[in-house]
């Protein structure tokens, strides 16, 4: 239809001129990205961040406190286990995470519960509570019944003194 001034097919001349200088920017962006004359194309390897790796100011402080590192919390068993694993540096400083008079809990604030480690019949509590060894990797299992703690919560250990805020659940 023509209306007042405008000329028959202005609209889509217009409308053609637009779409054309949208295709001209986009193509222009994509060779300004292309790799220079020469030089192989590299891909860019993915950024995968670990978020259940302890900071170094953390790491350090566990270290010279507590004697271990390699803090670790991670949903087994389907969700209904959750196991918490260090590593023995010094075995006097590590020797209260494995005193089986103390009993251990794992906090998560957001989901608001604190889970313990279960005491079987015949197998007693799922933790291991010998003589630390320096080198050695140690465990835990608290029970998470209901699946209340997930897959990217920050939970809280507590054994005794020992508290290692914060740790991402894997």
């Amino acid at each position: 239809m023509f209306h007042g001034n405008a000329i028959p097919g202005t609209k889509s001349l217009l409308l053609a001129g637009v779409l054309a200088s949208g295709i001209l920017v986009s193509m222009a962006g994509a060779q300004s990205a292309a790799p220079a004359a020469g030089k192989p194309a590299v891909a860019a390897a993915p950024f995968r961040y670990n978020l259940n790796r302890v900071s170094r100011r953390a790491s350090m402080y566990y270290g010279a406190i507590w004697g271990v590192d390699s803090l670790g919390v991670k949903l087994v068993e389907s969700g209904q286990i959750i196991r918490f694993t260090y590593r023995i540096l010094d075995a006097d400083k590590a020797k209260p995470l494995n005193d089986k008079k103390v009993d251990p809990s794992l906090i998560d604030p957001e989901a608001g519960v604190k889970l313990v480690v279960p005491s079987l019949e015949k197998v007693g509590q799922l933790r291991q509570t010998g003589t630390p060894v320096e080198g050695k990797s140690y465990w835990m299992a608290f029970s998470n019944k209901g699946r209340l703690v997930k897959r990217g919560d920050r939970v809280d250990v507590v054994i005794g003194q020992f508290r290692a805020q914060g740790l991402v659940v894997e």
